[in-house]
């Protein structure tokens, strides 16, 4: 079979992560986050680096001479037009890193899949770039209680990021899979193998 590219989104609190777990243990493939490959292309020697700190201004330097995430999200958070910024040199070299990353895995033909996962892929117009698109979905109060818990997050924050994320409905339109991940584990396995089964 010829590689599958297929992106992985969903709110936060949906339960990402324990699915690509999952998927990692039990399939030939490759997986890549873009919270990770963003750490990658802001490292010191690189473009995105080089205009990050021009942007910026040094002071967003640790003493290693690397970016200090907590300087740089001071600075954005406090300037709407400087996080427009950020995300226009940040996103385009994510997408560049991915897909070198996705033609070197063509190229060597040892997996059946590549994924990336992001809770920003279709605002950042992965759509067009996949072969499919996941949305992992879980009902709200699901995904409140598992902020609350496994992350301490406040009512007012959970609400803060819930707000700025996409709707349900938005999701769905965009996804060519939902899994939803509101019930057990086990339940959500199955639906993944169903689709990964159906392709292989």
């Amino acid at each position: 079979m010829s590689m599958r590219f297929i992106g992985i989104t969903g709110g936060v609190g949906a339960g990402k992560s324990e699915i690509l777990a999952y998927i990692r243990k039990k399939y030939p493939c490759e997986i890549y986050l873009a919270d990770q490959a963003a750490h990658e292309v802001e490292r010191a020697g690189t473009d995105c680096f080089a205009e990050l700190v021009a942007l910026l201004g040094e002071d967003v330097l640790d003493e290693a001479g690397e970016i200090h995430k907590g300087r740089m999200a001071e600075k954005i958070f406090s300037s709407e037009e400087l996080l427009q910024q950020v995300n226009a040199i940040v996103h385009p070299a994510v997408k560049e890193f991915l897909l070198t990353r996705l033609e070197a895995a063509r190229q060597a033909g040892a997996v059946n899949f590549f994924f990336v996962e992001a809770a920003l892929l279709i605002e950042c117009g992965y759509g067009n770039l996949v072969d499919e698109m996941w949305y992992v979905y879980a009902r709200e109060e699901v995904r409140r209680a598992r902020l609350s818990a496994s992350r301490g997050y406040s009512r007012e924050k959970i609400d803060r990021i819930m707000g700025a994320q996409l709707t349900d409905e938005l999701f769905r339109q965009s996804s060519d899979f939902v899994i939803d991940n509101s019930g057990s584990l086990e339940d959500t396995y199955k639906q993944i193998d169903a689709r990964l089964g159906a392709l292989s």
